[in-house]
């Protein structure tokens, strides 16, 4: 286990069918341990003076249970899964098809373009397979979100125009793992790319939600009854999100 500097918390690993599944252990003043699951690690939070062996014994706990939660609710573990990328494989994202061509090279960075309907990625063999993994991703995503922004921008500008009409600075689209969207209050909107791999009523929800948010910059019940003002049935796309958002990743 590796003790960062201010010894309050822990990074390790948990290994489960063959997963490494990042782990964050985090000593406060409380009387018990709790363990949770979010899209990029397991936390354990446990007593702040909690003994080495005791430790030790709360992280078997830790492990049983996390294979219990994967067995219980199998979209849990799908963040920590690779896809499993090849060379020739085919990206379906909306209506366009990449192929993907991957090669790997003794070099500092990993980089991707794309060449007519083929994205060609070179990752670095200096890298390990894990973080090779995370940036694979974050390439395909840079990659796919400079295709679409165009697209993505002309939908926000009529979704704009249809509601609440408000200017917009700059619209980004880029990778992000724990929101869907925000705005700024200098009227940034931002997308999150893996919203491009949503059903279009769903991109059309989080796109009003984040236009609302020109107008309030909150979740207040003003907030809500403008959203729904624009799209009546939007809890349908907020259960999707919540029920099938896990799922969603390059």
């Amino acid at each position: 286990m590796e003790r960062k500097q201010d010894m309050s918390s822990i990074k390790t690993t948990l290994l489960i069918d063959g997963l490494q599944i990042p782990v964050e252990v985090h000593l406060e003043v409380r009387l018990n341990t709790r363990f949770s699951i979010t899209r990029r690690r397991v936390i354990m939070r446990a007593p702040k003076y909690t003994s080495q062996d005791a430790l030790r014994q709360y992280l078997s706990e830790l492990h049983a249970w996390v294979a219990k939660q994967f067995i219980a609710k199998p979209a849990l573990r799908s963040p920590f899964e690779s896809k499993g990328y090849r060379s020739g494989d085919v990206l379906s994202v909306g209506h366009r098809r990449y192929l993907l061509d991957i090669g790997y090279e003794d070099r500092a960075t990993h980089t991707a373009h794309l060449i007519g309907d083929t994205i060609s990625v070179i990752l670095s063999t200096r890298s390990d397979a894990a973080s090779q993994h995370k940036s694979f991703k974050h390439l395909l995503s840079r990659v796919v979100a400079g295709d679409f922004h165009p697209d993505v921008a002309d939908r926000v500008h009529e979704w704009n125009r249809m509601t609440v009409n408000r200017p917009i600075t700059n619209i980004y689209l880029k990778y992000h793992q724990s929101k869907w969207g925000s705005c700024s209050s200098d009227g940034n909107i931002n997308l999150s790319t893996r919203l491009l791999l949503t059903p279009p009523e769903v991109q059309d929800y989080v796109i009003l939600h984040e236009l609302s948010h020109l107008v309030e910059l909150n979740h207040s019940d003003r907030f809500w009854s403008l959203v729904a003002r624009y799209m009546p049935d939007y809890e349908r796309q907020e259960r999707w999100l919540k029920t099938e958002g896990r799922l969603v990743d390059f």
